[in-house]
C-alpha cells in the first residue's frame, strides 16, 4: 500500500494533537474491506479547555470521525470512496453496539470530514455542500444524512481558531498559517509541536522526497519554521544541561532541594540559570538559595 509524503505528515499531524483527547488510528481499515481511514478518531473524556485550544479541530472531534486529507482538491470519485468507508464504519459500529445490547442513536454515528488543501466548485456543488451558519466559511455540509463535511482549508478565515486546519494547507495557505505559529508564545505547546513536524516536512523536500511541492513562500515559511525549532531545541538542551549541573552543585553545598524550591529552579530562564551558577559558590545553606529566589522574583 503506498503513502504520499503528504499522507505521512498530515496523519502524524492530526495523531500529535488528538492523542490527548482520544484513541488515534493511523492507516484503520475499514472492516471487510481492503480499504484504509487515513485517520479514525474515538474521543475519550477530556477537559474542555483541551478543546477549545484545538479551535475548529476541537469542535470537529467530539464525536467519533474519520478524517481524509488531501493536498490536491479531491475528485468526484475521492469523495465517494471516502463516502464509502463511512458508511462501512457506521455499519461496523451499529452491529459491535447493538452486540453490546446499546444501539447507537443517530447523532452518535461516526462522521466524516475531509480536509482538502482546496476544492473544486464543481466538486462541492454536486456534493450538495452547504455553509451552515454555526460553522465558518470554508466548511461544507452534505445532506444530514450522509454526515460528512467538505473542509476547504483555503477558503477558511484566517483566525486562531483555525490555525491548527491552516497549516494543513499548501502555498500560501500554510505560509501564513507556519507564520502565525512562529508568533505563538514559546510557552505554548502547540508551537513546539507544529515546528517539530514542520522541520520533519522541510527535510524531506530537502532530501528531494517530495519533487512536486511547489509553492516559494511555504518553502520559505517552512526554513524559517525549521531554523527557529533548531535553535530552541539547541537552547532547550542547553538549558536543561545548565539546570541539572546547577542542582548537583546545590545538593553539595546546601544540602538536599525541596521539591517546591526545585520546581522554582525548573522555571528559570538560561540566562537565570547562569546567575544562580555564579550565587551559588557563596550559599552556605538552603536559607542563602530560598533568599536569592525570592529576591529575584521581587526583580
Amino acid at each position: 500500500m503506498t503513502q504520499t509524503p503528504f499522507d505521512a505528515f498530515s496523519k502524524q499531524y492530526l495523531e500529535e494533537f488528538l492523542t490527548p483527547l482520544g484513541t488515534v488510528q493511523r492507516q484503520y481499515e475499514v472492516p471487510g474491506e481492503s480499504k484504509y481511514v487515513d485517520v479514525w478518531f474515538v474521543p475519550e473524556t477530556a477537559p474542555q479547555q483541551a478543546l477549545t485550544e484545538l479551535g475548529i479541530l476541537g469542535q470537529m472531534v467530539q464525536n467519533m470521525c474519520l478524517l481524509e486529507p488531501f493536498r490536491n482538491a479531491p475528485t468526484r470519485q475521492e469523495v465517494r470512496t471516502s463516502l464509502l468507508k463511512l458508511l462501512w464504519i457506521q455499519e461496523d459500529e451499529q452491529r459491535k453496539a447493538k452486540q453490546d445490547k446499546n444501539p447507537l442513536q443517530e447523532t452518535e454515528l461516526p462522521t466524516l470530514w475531509v480536509l482538502a488543501a482546496t476544492a473544486s466548485e464543481p466538486v462541492i456543488t454536486d456534493a450538495g455542500g452547504e455553509i451552515k451558519s454555526e460553522w465558518l466559511p470554508g466548511i461544507y455540509f452534505m445532506a444530514d444524512l450522509l454526515k460528512t463535511a467538505i473542509i476547504v482549508i483555503d477558503e477558511l478565515p484566517e483566525t486562531p481558531e483555525t490555525l491548527l486546519l491552516r497549516v494543513l494547507g499548501r502555498d500560501d495557505t500554510q505560509a501564513k498559517a507556519i507564520r502565525e505559529v512562529l508568533d505563538l508564545p514559546t510557552s505554548d505547546p502547540r508551537r513546539d509541536n507544529i515546528l517539530r513536524l514542520a522541520s520533519s516536512w522541510k527535510i524531506r523536500i530537502d532530501l528531494n522526497e517530495i519533487p512536486d511541492f511547489t509553492g516559494e513562500e511555504a518553502l520559505m515559511a517552512l526554513s524559517e519554521a525549521y531554523l527557529n525549532w533548531e535553535r530552541e531545541t539547541q537552547e532547550r538542551s542547553r538549558q536543561e544541561g545548565e539546570r541539572s549541573l546547577i542542582l548537583r552543585q546545590l545538593n553539595r553545598r546546601v544540602g538536599e532541594i525541596p521539591t517546591v524550591t526545585q520546581e522554582q529552579i525548573n522555571l528559570l530562564s538560561l540566562e537565570q540559570l547562569e546567575s544562580l551558577g555564579e550565587a551559588l559558590l557563596d550559599f552556605t545553606a538552603i536559607a542563602d538559595l530560598t533568599q536569592w529566589l525570592s529576591d529575584l522574583a521581587q526583580d
